[in-house]
């Protein structure tokens, strides 16, 4: 009978896991090992950026080593009253679930911002993203296949190298000189390698402040239109200029217009706490990396989306902006000016007209990632180099983040590095 056969079975079961349960307890039981992790988790290592953070984390260290917008420059007044204004007037919805896509305020906001930059964009054209280092994992999940190939720039922004990775791609590097990434040669590496991707941070590049000049980025474009090549741009920095006149975005020359993903952030105009960015892609692509998003984190956070939406439409931006790149000016020329005495004669520097990091190459025979610890036991810190080349490295190199601490701060970390380095 069925219901006989059933009460068997558990019968069999219980006595089973009864029997179990007295081995383990008796310590007779040989365990088996859990499973191993996934080739992604294990091929892909800690950010070096991130572990030196951890390493200077102590308040005497004065660190060039992250690239930390300067927290009393946060226009926290203006923050904290975005936030309670929408949590004052409808709670009932900024706490609540939304869509993928984003608030659509928010998505209207950027939408203008982008397009009296030179780009006409819609709201629908863009996603809300849990900063603009999301958008970039949205978009190689939604692109990449495990063995698909990626080129960057020689060196490559750290995280995205990560995020390649993790994605299994195959990442190919094209030479670069001191205006960026070299056109020609990427047209080469391309018809050679048949990359699906070009990932670029063409605008005050991180590490190495570069910006890419107006004609390379049509020459980019074409390459891309000819040899049949996705673009991504990575923006987080445009908005902090110096000096000089904007450059165009690559997504608005000829040939690049239906092949671009444009990322952008909020990090560096209002504060990096807040987690948001945006994608601004072609309707398939960013649809797929909608559903990518809906796998991940259903939506970036309603209220920070709503604070941020409201702080655009009501606060003085452009004067905060305006602030930000005077002291931001300042640190750099401190740390311009500095440079020559505390580095090795016969080291080089560039000199970006934004952003937030200066690119330093030390004579021949120098390794930065070799000297790091003993500058570290001066109470200063830089990032090494050569973990930013997907290729080969040049271990002489180093990233220098200026905007974190003031000028007289920048003057005193200079004053031990140079101590360090002799």
């Amino acid at each position: 009978m069925p219901g006989a056969a059933s009460a068997t079975a558990t019968t069999a079961s219980t006595a089973v896991s009864q029997a179990t349960g007295a081995e383990f307890a008796a310590g007779s039981v040989t365990t088996a090992p859990v499973p191993g992790l996934a080739g992604r988790a294990s091929r892909t290592g800690a950010s070096p950026v991130r572990e030196i953070l951890a390493l200077t984390a102590r308040p005497e260290v004065i660190s060039f080593a992250g690239g930390l917008p300067a927290p009393e420059l946060f226009d926290a007044d203006g923050i904290a009253d975005a936030f309670r204004h929408v949590l004052a007037d409808r709670p009932q919805q900024v706490l609540q679930y939304s869509t993928t896509e984003g608030d659509p305020a928010l998505r209207g906001i950027v939408a203008e911002r982008a397009t009296a930059r030179g780009l006409a964009t819609a709201p629908d054209d863009l996603l809300v993203t849990t900063g603009s280092q999301q958008g970039l994992t949205l978009l190689a999940t939604a692109l990449l296949e495990p063995g698909d190939t990626v080129v960057v720039e020689a060196p490559c922004y750290l995280a995205a190298l990560q995020i390649f990775s993790f994605a299994g791609a195959r990442v190919v590097s094209v030479p670069c000189d001191d205006d960026g990434l070299d056109p020609e040669a990427l047209d080469e590496i391309v018809a050679q390698e048949r990359p699906k991707l070009l990932y670029t941070v063409p605008t005050f590049q991180n590490p190495s402040g570069r910006t890419l000049p107006a004609e390379r980025r049509a020459a980019i474009g074409a390459v891309a239109a000819r040899r049949g090549l996705w673009i991504v741009e990575d923006d987080p920095y445009g908005e902090l200029r110096f000096e000089g006149e904007p450059v165009p975005w690559v997504a608005t020359f000829p040939g690049a217009e239906d092949r671009t993903a444009l990322l952008g952030s909020f990090s560096k105009i209002m504060a990096p706490g807040l987690r948001l960015g945006w994608l601004r892609a072609p309707a398939a692509l960013r649809r797929a990396c909608v559903i990518a998003k809906q796998a991940a984190d259903l939506h970036t956070s309603t209220v920070d989306q709503a604070a941020t939406a409201h702080y655009l439409a009501h606060a003085d931006l452009a004067a905060h902006l305006g602030r930000v790149r005077v002291a931001y000016r300042e640190r750099r020329d401190a740390l311009l000016a500095g440079l020559g005495d505390a580095l090795p004669e016969g080291s080089r520097w560039n000199r970006p007209t934004g952003g937030m990091f200066v690119w330093a190459q030390l004579p021949a025979g120098y390794d930065a990632a070799e000297l790091l610890p003993s500058v570290i036991e001066h109470d200063v810190a830089y990032v090494p180099g050569a973990p930013f080349f997907a290729g080969e490295a040049d271990a002489a190199t180093m990233r220098l983040s200026f905007v974190t601490h003031s000028p007289e701060e920048i003057r005193e970390g200079l004053g031990r590095l140079g101590a360090a380095l002799r």
